[in-house]
């Protein structure tokens, strides 16, 4: 529980310097895991997602072992199972000639994404603001997004970890977009700290790295840690060179959206031991054995929340 501590208990002081964002204090937790849910992209050998798959198509295992799949489905699952949409933009004095670009394809992206039960907004320099928004109260969300202004420093993975933490007790689908030029200069959470809270949580997350106004070694180190960040959740990366590219990297997001699939499974083993458990995910099927199936890296076996 080392781990757990250090990560939530970093995640809530950043937390604490926004009066909207999520505090981890007081939270209960059990001594058993619970369903384990692994996003799931499947694309064919010419890059074209694949859909109409089922339970039967696909094969788990855990560390080497195989598991039982025990919730299924295909793109949204409406209440059963909501998709909680979260939107980060890096604000920052480095953004300020990309801006404009990335807020209109914000808008347009969330305007598309119709099936989610809510966004939860979040724009961040070296400090971290949030909101969450029901779809009647998305044209205050617009206006928001509109509103913003580049300026001061980035703490770009204190702004991950806050909305990585505020979802750790709630049910349902947790996709982020993330946009940033993948610079960070006054973050308090590390970067090995922030994966370790992205293997406790189950956000798929798809990142946008905007990085042309960058130094070319910060260019690097940025391209890197961003796609790290994204494929270690079983999501993608994504790097335009240019603003006109940047509404096309949404709308391949939300291909992948109406797309992927959720597969569910209760580990056989019930030790909550704090390990990492590496997830594999295969097709079962001969003839998909070209396609690529993409998902989380595994999941740290800590003891659940309550609302998990």
């Amino acid at each position: 529980m080392r781990v757990l501590a250090a990560v939530l208990g970093l995640a809530a002081l950043v937390a604490a310097s926004s009066p909207q964002a999520t505090s981890a204090q007081g939270r209960q937790f059990r001594t058993s895991v619970t369903v384990v849910r692994l996003p799931v992209v499947v694309r064919g050998r010419a890059g074209e997602l694949v859909r109409g798959l089922t339970a039967a198509d696909f094969e788990v295992r855990e560390d080497g072992q195989l598991q039982k799949i025990a919730h299924f489905t295909e793109g949204e699952s409406g209440a059963e199972l909501p998709l909680h949409l979260g939107l980060l933009l890096d604000t920052s004095g480095s953004m300020e000639k990309d801006l404009r670009a990335a807020t209109n394809a914000a808008i347009r992206f969330v305007q598309a994404a119709d099936g989610a039960a809510d966004v939860t907004f979040m724009d961040f320099d070296e400090s971290v603001r949030v909101g969450r928004f029901m779809p009647p109260s998305y044209p205050q969300l617009f206006e928001r997004i509109r509103n913003r202004k580049s300026g001061g420093g980035t703490a770009l993975y204190d702004a991950l970890g806050v909305y990585l933490e505020s979802t750790l007790d709630r049910d349902g689908q947790h996709v982020m977009v993330l946009f940033t030029d993948g610079g960070d200069s006054r973050s308090r959470m590390g970067f090995g700290k922030l994966l370790d809270l992205l293997r406790l949580g189950n956000v798929m997350v798809y990142a946008i790295g905007y990085l042309e106004n960058q130094l070319s070694t910060d260019r690097m180190t940025g391209q890197l840690r961003v796609t790290q960040i994204a494929r270690e959740a079983g999501g993608e990366a994504f790097f335009p060179t240019s603003a006109n590219e940047i509404h096309g990297v949404y709308a391949r997001i939300l291909d992948e959206l109406a797309s992927r699939y959720t597969v569910g499974y209760v580990s056989s083993n019930a030790k909550a031991d704090g390990r990492f458990r590496r997830v594999d995910v295969r097709l079962a099927r001969p003839d998909l054995q070209s396609a690529k199936v993409r998902t989380r890296s595994g999941y740290l076996a800590v003891q659940a929340s309550g609302g998990r």
